[in-house]
């Protein structure tokens, strides 16, 4: 019942901004870095009342880019040099950015770049008690094309490629798409997904109930009166099937995963969100060597929005049946379909629950403090393994300081919980430090 409360608290603090809200520091630190940007045209010179119309034209389209429905704090800006055909009918940009992290552990180290509770040792390892490393994860380059055409009408195009690979040093694919007037084809975030609503983290894993997954999809996102807006989406699935092999072995996916939302914005940057998604979960029991079909679901609720002009709040809940291989601190593990301990060779998809609350507040326009509390709880059925893992709990506080448009300097402390069902639990804590620089 408390719980209840506190997200009914949460939420309703949250759409008390649906009357008039005026500008808050967070739209102002987006208007100067829109300042910075430099528009070249590319085929010669034009008249100067036909420049400064293509100029806000322009303007106007990289203001949407900031307030993408799928944009988290921590994604790349729009490009600092920008290119405009003489027409006005096609802009290109070539962007990146340069972030290094740094972090400290004590008391017991995760043996991790990302600060992830579910990796948290128990017992302790006494050789990796402490621990200091670096990371140049989220250090990437981006291409950019936005064109209007008569047939197509408008349009853009966006591949984003991070070094967050091997040894977080390996140059991989994070994102490529195309986007078609209210259509989306490509590699992009999933549909079941608010990357707006995720608090602000210096470390890269970011709250544990966070769902990130990224996949090759087709979505079709109408909007409605200027504040309604409706998606669905068909994506590529990647399960996470606890098969051991011998009784029980994982099936190649062969349906798609049907994502949803609708969401209603009274502003740009702030809105509240209703999330689903229908997967299919496939096995094969090995010992009566029949293949057997699960239905996956999950639905969360999400919102961000600026109840003061200081003030922005954010929160998520999510629940439901084998949705853990989409993110957070479940998806290290195998949770979307687990053995039956009361019947060999059955596989079924456990309940997860998860939710996070985040508050920041800007001293300046480039100068904000934020705290973040988070869960992930695993809730399978039957008998469990004492030493699996029951829940983890997340929280952070930091302060970011963005010294011009395109340099941050940011810090951190990170303190986090796993808890097992035997009952044994251990606390982590990390130290970190970002520095970033884009253009």
């Amino acid at each position: 019942m408390l719980r209840k409360s506190i997200f009914a608290l949460a939420l309703g603090f949250n759409c008390y901004c649906l009357a008039s809200t005026p500008a808050s520091l967070v739209d102002a630190q987006i208007d100067s870095t829109l300042k910075s940007n430099k528009i070249v045209f590319i085929d010669g010179q034009v008249s100067e009342e036909q420049r400064t119309r293509d100029i806000d034209s322009l303007r106007n389209v990289i203001t949407a880019f900031y307030y993408d429905q799928f944009r988290h704090y921590s994604d790349p800006g729009a490009p600092y040099f920008l290119f405009l055909s003489k027409d006005s009918q096609l802009a290109m940009g070539i962007g990146g950015g340069v972030r290094m992290r740094a972090y400290y552990d004590w008391g017991g180290a995760i043996p991790s770049s990302g600060f992830a509770p579910y990796l948290i040792p128990i017992p302790a390892n006494p050789a990796a008690m402490r621990q200091f490393g670096t990371s140049p994860a989220g250090t990437c380059l981006y291409f950019r094309v936005i064109g209007r055409n008569k047939a197509l009408g408008n349009y853009q195009l966006y591949i984003e490629a991070n070094f967050n690979g091997y040894e977080v040093r390996d140059f991989h694919l994070k994102k490529a798409y195309a986007i078609v007037n209210d259509f989306t084809i490509g590699y992009a975030a999933s549909t079941f997904s608010d990357p707006a609503a995720t608090p602000p983290t210096v470390d890269a894993q970011g709250p544990n109930n966070k769902i990130g997954a990224t996949s090759v999809l087709v979505r079709y996102m109408p909007v409605v009166k200027k504040h309604w807006y409706f998606a669905v989406s068909a994506e590529t699935p990647s399960t996470a099937i606890d098969a051991d092999g011998v009784k029980t072995q994982a099936v190649t996916n062969w349906l798609p995963d049907a994502a949803a939302f609708v969401q209603y914005e009274w502003e740009q940057g702030q809105h509240v969100r209703l999330s689903g998604i229908v997967r299919s979960l496939s096995y094969r029991d090995l010992i009566s060597e029949k293949n057997h079909n699960k239905a996956g679901w999950g639905v969360m609720l999400s919102s961000v929005a600026h109840p003061h002009t200081a003030v922005t709040t954010y929160v998520t809940l999510n629940y439901g049946h084998g949705f853990a291989g989409l993110g957070g601190d479940m998806l290290i593990g195998k949770y979307d379909l687990v053995a039956n301990p009361e019947r060999p060779g059955e596989l079924y998809a456990p309940r997860s629950f998860g939710w996070c609350l985040g508050l920041q507040y800007n001293f300046k326009p480039n100068l904000f403090a934020s705290i973040t509390a988070s869960q992930s709880r695993y809730l399978p059925d039957g008998s469990i393994d004492g030493n699996d893992y029951k829940y983890g709990i997340y929280s952070c506080a930091n302060i970011f300081w963005n010294v011009t448009p395109r340099i941050q300097f940011g810090a951190e402390f990170d303190l986090g919980l796993r808890r097992n069902f035997n009952g044994q639990h251990r606390y982590a804590r990390r130290a970190g430090a970002v520095c970033q620089f884009s253009f």
